[in-house]
């Protein structure tokens, strides 16, 4: 199943990495080892609680939007129809070379607050092709919000801390895609598919706010 080759990949990816042991840091940067490990109250400040923040809030409403798709299809009665992830990521590639295009970054809070806000719509549609649609802007704001999390975090990292914020990062991710579903499936019993969609949106933007509000402390 198709399913079995993205775990694969996955995997493969993994390995290639494990092998290949990129380096952390620009050749222009201060060897770590040299340098020594800075202290976490010299680089861990409300910057850099700000972009895993965000990063959990991202793969809160992405996970929480997979669920909402599912339960919409559900209530359809088109539960077998593919097209939805289809279009979903498709979009998702689009948007990441969009956003890889540009001059300069935007703001990460900027980016999840607009994926917040185009995700809540999509629980007015009621079938597969108005669904298709509906999550094309989710689909084209996801790739770019996650990779100005990325990027948030290696810019504030210093090279000896590299690893452990980027590890932060990941298990902030890891969180969000666990909760995701969880928060939008109790969101969905009480409520609709459209109350799916409100509740992944609303986790988008609460965490956008908190990452403007500490992004913007000195």
């Amino acid at each position: 199943m198709w399913w079995r080759g993205v775990g694969a990949a996955i995997v493969a990816g993994g390995a290639g990495i494990a092998l290949l042991n990129p380096p952390l840091h620009a050749e222009d940067e201060a060897d770590t080892g040299a340098a020594g490990r800075p202290p976490r109250r010299e680089w861990l400040g409300a910057g850099m609680i700000a972009a895993p923040t965000m990063a959990f809030g991202t793969t809160t409403l992405l996970s929480g939007v997979d669920l909402a798709i599912v339960a919409t299809l559900e209530e359809a009665g088109q539960v077998p129809c593919v097209a939805v992830v289809a279009v979903l990521g498709v979009a998702s590639v689009a948007g990441g070379l969009i956003y890889g295009a540009l001059p300069r970054p935007l703001p990460t809070w900027l980016l999840l607050d607009l994926l917040g806000l185009v995700t809540i719509p999509a629980g007015l549609a009621h079938d597969w092709p108005w669904l298709c649609a509906a999550v094309v802007g989710t689909g084209l704001l996801a790739a770019p919000t996650l990779s100005a999390v990325a990027d948030a975090v290696s810019r504030l990292a210093p090279a000896g801390v590299r690893g452990e914020t980027t590890g932060l990062q990941s298990s902030e991710m890891s969180a969000g895609f666990a909760l995701g579903s969880p928060i939008v499936g109790v969101a969905t019993d009480v409520s609709a598919p459209a109350g799916g969609f409100a509740a992944a949106g609303l986790a988008g933007l609460a965490a956008a706010l908190a990452g403007c509000l500490l992004s913007r402390r000195p």
